[in-house]
């Protein structure tokens, strides 16, 4: 169940260039900052050999897998390593059957209604709104009067700690967060500081914070 691992923190860490050698110190400092889940987008580095060093560094407290999965073959490859997560750039309903056939945690990209309900009609866990930065909340906001409410819906792109707000105001429930935590070059310090930047902007943002303030 996508949920359970997106509480208390639902923030999904890409690490998009990520290499083997680094993966395990970066997975760390993300775990300190409360990430539980993990993404290695299989245009990187050798991403299984990351993928295959962070599920076994973590172990299964935390979910570990693959983005920019395409088709049925690499979702095999991803279990093969220990991964436990597909995520999608798109809505390919083959995938995601592959991936719920599997026992994977399934999250497909989707950028109209349309796909999202195709993809939930395929068996995803969970919505990725990608790219977040070409749509907007007022968007979200539409698709949540006809999605189920306690579907995970997570915005993908251009997401930063000073823009989180109204996209949760709108019914975001986390969010995907790549370049502005993680980018090929950064050292584990650097990304520790962001991770933190992230998890302090969510426990201003959540719903749960806004209503304690109500």
């Amino acid at each position: 169940m996508l949920s359970s691992w997106l509480n208390p923190l639902p923030l999904v860490a890409i690490l998009r260039g990520i290499r083997p050698d680094e993966a395990v110190a970066i997975g760390h400092v993300l775990a300190d900052a409360g990430f539980r889940v993990l993404e290695v987008p299989l245009n990187s580095p050798q991403p299984m050999e990351s993928i295959r060093r962070l599920s076994q560094s973590l172990g299964d407290s935390f979910l570990v897998g693959a983005g920019t999965v395409m088709t049925p073959a690499q979702v095999q490859e991803v279990a093969d390593a220990g991964g436990r997560l597909i995520v999608m750039p798109h809505a390919d309903t083959v995938v995601i059957r592959a991936a719920k056939e599997a026992g994977m945690v399934c999250v497909p990209g989707v950028a109209t209604p349309t796909e999202a309900f195709a993809a939930l009609a395929a068996g995803a866990d969970g919505l990725k709104l990608f790219p977040a930065d070409q749509l907007s909340p007022e968007a979200l906001k539409a698709w949540r009067a006809v999605l189920p409410k306690e579907l995970p819906v997570l915005p993908v792109g251009g997401i930063t700690p000073d823009n989180m707000a109204a996209w949760v105001a709108a019914g975001a429930q986390g969010f995907g967060i790549g370049s502005a935590l993680y980018a090929p070059g950064l050292d584990a310090d650097e990304v520790a500081s962001r991770a933190h930047a992230f998890a302090q902007a969510w426990a201003t943002v959540s719903p749960k914070s806004q209503e304690h303030r109500a």
